[in-house]
């Protein structure tokens, strides 16, 4: 699973990195990202335009604006049997704008968060699906994270990790690709790209958001 992740980067390096024409003129610095928040997403809409959507997804055909399941996940393997997800994954793809998301390690009676990023620093994007709600001033847009099974780096830390797209796969993840290409790019991310180390449990508390979340504790 992903349930926690950090938005750190400046503006211009972000609309840099994934070739942007607009953004919001609020670009906020998050660094402890959780469920029903706002996230940063590249629609494939709208591939060139930064938006801020809930990441919770609440499918078009729900009857409530809000829904009671936890559907900020969706596992690759099994995404084309889900009802919520089989549609989504066919025609309605983004990117889910990053530089670094957290898991927790057991540790006898204890869990230990742990940041996970690229060895480069550099921003990267989740694969993620997204959906609209209701109409008119009520419509709002909401996200999920595709999750897979973990590489080496995070399979000390956890069983479930989130789909890091490559840097080539982003553009074909937002065009009108075959669906079996699009399910090859669901796939961990190189461990060899990848860094982990612990954190502040500062992050534990979804309310927290300083610089002191992602500092290195050891």
């Amino acid at each position: 699973m992903c349930g926690r992740f950090g938005f750190t980067k400046p503006k211009e390096q972000i609309m840099k990195r994934f070739n942007l024409d607009r953004a919001p003129d609020n670009f906020p610095v998050l660094y402890n990202i959780s469920p029903q928040q706002n996230v940063p997403a590249v629609l494939n809409t709208f591939p060139n335009q930064l938006a801020f959507i809930k990441w919770n997804l609440v499918p078009s055909w729900s009857k409530e604006p809000k829904t009671s399941y936890s559907m900020y996940n969706a596992k690759a393997e099994t995404i084309l049997e889900k009802q919520s997800y089989s549609r989504l994954i066919k025609s309605k793809r983004c990117l889910i704008i990053s530089d670094g998301f957290y898991e927790w390690k057991k540790a006898g009676d204890k869990k230990i968060p742990y940041r996970i990023i690229l060895k480069n620093e550099e921003p990267f994007a989740f694969a993620g699906i997204w959906d609209t709600w209701g109409e008119g001033k009520d419509q709002f847009y909401s996200c999920c994270i595709i999750t897979c099974s973990p590489n080496k780096l995070v399979s000390g830390i956890h069983d479930r990790m989130p789909v890091i797209l490559d840097p080539e796969d982003e553009i074909k993840w937002l065009q009108d690709t075959p669906i079996n290409f699009v399910l090859s790019m669901l796939r961990a991310y190189p461990a060899e790209k990848m860094d982990a180390y612990p954190v502040s449990t500062l992050v534990n508390n979804a309310a927290n958001n300083s610089p002191e979340i992602i500092k290195r504790t050891t």
